[in-house]
């Protein structure tokens, strides 16, 4: 059968993560190439109790239709804990739940682009978010980084020169795949341009709560005095990226439209799980939850570090992180790790290519992302041994 597909999706490739996590369902490669968080995070004994109970005794308006802007319960605790400790959202704003960070990404995208639209995106950035401004034939500008985040100076002269820029896309916290995080009189500056060139920031933010060193710096939501700036939250990170339960704090007649958008979309998110999510935030503490994970991988990310002092014999370059998921590494200039990451799995250890975070899909970059989240300390050591092995011949 000869299929012939819509122009925005026929050069749509897969992502390189999701193929390459296809890979890892070989229970003998070491992967550090998942953004998955570690299995012993997830609260599976208090979840079992609350889901226990909502069989018992609700069972009716779990698995019954639920509205589109998310479960009541979860909204106004979402919205409560976001406004209290980190001082989101104003009397404009309004809170929607989500089917994952994801869907806010490519939802606000629906709502707000038109084909040959502009979005304005961190170089390197998240494959996820990339792919769903390809998905609706957007034209995409990348802005370079450094390790205090966007480069403000080359956004401002992009924002002079270029017309039907919709939004800015950044993960200030974080920063995926980069670890970076962004400065606060960067993001105070960043804010700036969006109102003195009209346009909004979509601050994606999945990892925010995940610092296990350095001084917090507030979301860029919290500065936000005009709706200007759409905040993309997510439980995935603190309780269970299986539950695909994000959220959305914006101005609510973009929230309005976004619902819309939903609606046609999966009309809402799993009920069932929202109700699990509304009731461990009631009954259990989130922040010691958060903290405790912080501490595993704090300890995972010095070891990941540590081994790579050791091992690499200095011919790795990375970013040690603060908090979040991964390690950003680069081998000397002018090796491609696309070639790298295939050989190290052939010793059956994965990593993702910089070229798969890259608004060119073709750029040959000496860049890979490590994930230090998922994998036990003893396979972080046997990876790393692996790795070193394939750094002997290939680096010269």
């Amino acid at each position: 059968m000869n299929f012939k597909f819509s122009e925005r999706i026929s050069t749509l490739q897969p992502s390189a993560i999701r193929e390459i996590l296809k890979v890892t369902q070989d229970p003998t490669v070491i992967s550090f190439a998942a953004g998955n968080p570690a299995p012993e995070s997830f609260p599976a004994a208090e979840m079992a109790e609350i889901a226990a109970e909502i069989f018992a005794n609700d069972a009716a308006s779990a698995l019954q239709y639920g509205v589109s802007e998310g479960y009541n319960p979860l909204r106004t605790l979402t919205a409560k804990r976001m406004k209290e400790k980190y001082n989101v959202g104003r009397t404009f704003d309004d809170t929607l739940i989500t089917s994952g960070g994801q869907q806010v990404i490519e939802m606000l995208t629906k709502v707000l682009v038109n084909e040959g639209d502009v979005i304005l995106c961190e170089m390197p950035s998240f494959i996820g978010a990339l792919n769903a401004f390809r998905s609706y034939n957007a034209k995409l500008i990348g802005i370079p980084m450094d390790d205090d985040g966007m480069d403000l100076e080359v956004l401002e002269r992009t924002l002079q020169t270029t017309k039907n820029v919709k939004f800015i896309y950044t993960i200030p916290t974080f920063q995926n795949p980069s670890g970076h995080v962004m400065s606060l009189a960067r993001r105070k500056k960043l804010l700036e341009l969006a109102e003195t060139y009209n346009v909004l920031i979509l601050e994606d933010s999945p990892y925010f709560e995940l610092r296990f060193a350095g001084e917090y710096v507030p979301p860029i939501k919290s500065l936000d005095e005009t709706g200007r700036v759409i905040f993309s939250g997510s439980y995935s990170k603190v309780l269970s990226p299986g539950m695909r339960i994000g959220f959305c704090i914006a101005h609510k007649d973009l929230v309005a439209k976004l619902t819309v958008a939903k609606q046609v979309s999966d009309v809402h998110t799993n009920l069932f799980f929202q109700m699990i999510a509304a009731r461990f935030l009631e009954r259990h503490d989130l922040d010691a939850h958060i903290a405790k994970i912080c501490t595993l991988y704090g300890s995972r990310a010095q070891l990941m570090c540590d081994l790579i002092d050791e091992k690499f014999d200095g011919k790795v370059r990375y970013v040690r992180p603060t908090g979040g998921l991964f390690l950003w590494c680069s081998l000397p200039d002018g090796y491609d790790a696309m070639d790298f990451c295939r050989k190290t799995g052939e010793k059956k250890v994965v990593a993702v290519p910089g070229s798969s975070f890259s608004v060119d899909e073709h750029e040959v970059t000496p860049t890979f992302r490590m994930n230090y989240s998922l994998p036990s300390e003893d396979q972080i050591r046997t990876g790393i041994d692996l790795m070193a092995d394939v750094l002997k011949d290939y680096v010269k």
